[in-house]
């Protein structure tokens, strides 16, 4: 039971929750011991909470998870996690998470609360509406951003929220196409998530593309603007967009491919050219923010 709790809380997809600490890095803060603290303290409480929206979010579809080949291995569908457990398992996981956001906080807690209501909303019902309910994770992404910024008392800047918001729309989209074309037909495909027979692959595809672009630009024109070159001087910055266009392509590439991966966002942290280029681009922005 044990191993099916640690599974249902999907550590692997944690690595959402470094968005937590991008208002560290970009904040020129990353050695301050008291703020990389905080900043670890709030990744934390968001991993926490994470776990029991997943948790929240298998209990809510659980009849759609025992249909699809791959969801129904899962420990609450496949029955190895008992559901009280679960249960108990999410509610507790609330309260500590909340509990650590409150310590960082009243702001810090509000942003967690709210990461918390709008997961809520969508397995309830967000979920069933196309276009929302990827703009309602899109909106949990931000939601992180800013529980960062405000744990450390720092301004989260419009162009890395506006950078985070089209990202998360771009690996929402992208997982909606994945699990639309290795469904093969919409009906097969609503029958695994309803939403899915409410989407057109043709214009997901579009969407992508559009959505790829905006990401490129967006954070090409962050790294040029006026804050940017006063903040870490003057174009330095610009060097990382060719990391982040190779980064966007590729996902572009593992949301075309027909894989056992239950979405694109799953295959890329297994793909080792897209890791390679991350680490690249992590290595290089913080050589930029942080050496002389």
């Amino acid at each position: 039971m044990v191993v099916g709790l640690l599974s249902s809380l999907r550590p692997h997809q944690w690595t959402k929750n470094l968005f937590v600490a991008a208002p560290l890095l970009f904040s020129k803060q990353l050695t301050s011991p008291p703020l990389l603290l905080r900043s670890l303290l709030a990744v934390l409480a968001f991993c926490l909470l994470s776990g029991a929206v997943y948790l929240i979010n298998d209990l809510f579809d659980l009849d759609n998870d025992r249909a699809h080949p791959i969801k129904r291995l899962r420990a609450i569908a496949s029955g190895r996690l008992p559901l009280a457990a679960a249960q108990t398992a999410a509610a507790l996981l609330i309260l500590v998470s909340l509990a650590l956001a409150a310590l960082l906080g009243l702001p810090c807690f509000a942003c967690a609360a709210g990461y918390l209501i709008v997961n809520l909303a969508y397995s309830l019902h967000l979920k069933h509406l196309p276009f929302v309910d990827v703009l309602s994770i899109a909106a949990g992404f931000l939601l992180r951003v800013l529980a960062g910024a405000v744990a450390l008392a720092v301004v989260a800047s419009p162009w890395l929220l506006i950078c985070t918001f089209v990202l998360a729309c771009l690996l929402g989209f992208g997982k909606r196409a994945h699990e639309l074309a290795n469904a093969g037909d919409r009906q097969r495909a609503g029958a695994r998530r309803p939403v899915l027979a409410r989407y057109h692959l043709t214009s997901l595809v579009v969407l992508l593309w559009a959505l790829a672009a905006a990401t490129c630009v967006s954070y090409a024109l962050y790294t040029v603007s006026a804050h940017t070159k006063r903040f870490f001087g003057a174009g330095t910055l610009l060097w990382t967009v060719p990391f982040v266009v190779l980064g966007v392509l590729r996902f572009l590439q593992l949301v075309g491919r027909h894989t056992q991966a239950e979405s694109p966002t799953d295959a890329m942290l297994r793909d080792w050219p897209f890791l390679l280029n991350a680490g690249l681009w992590g290595l290089s922005t913080a050589a930029i923010i942080y050496l002389p």
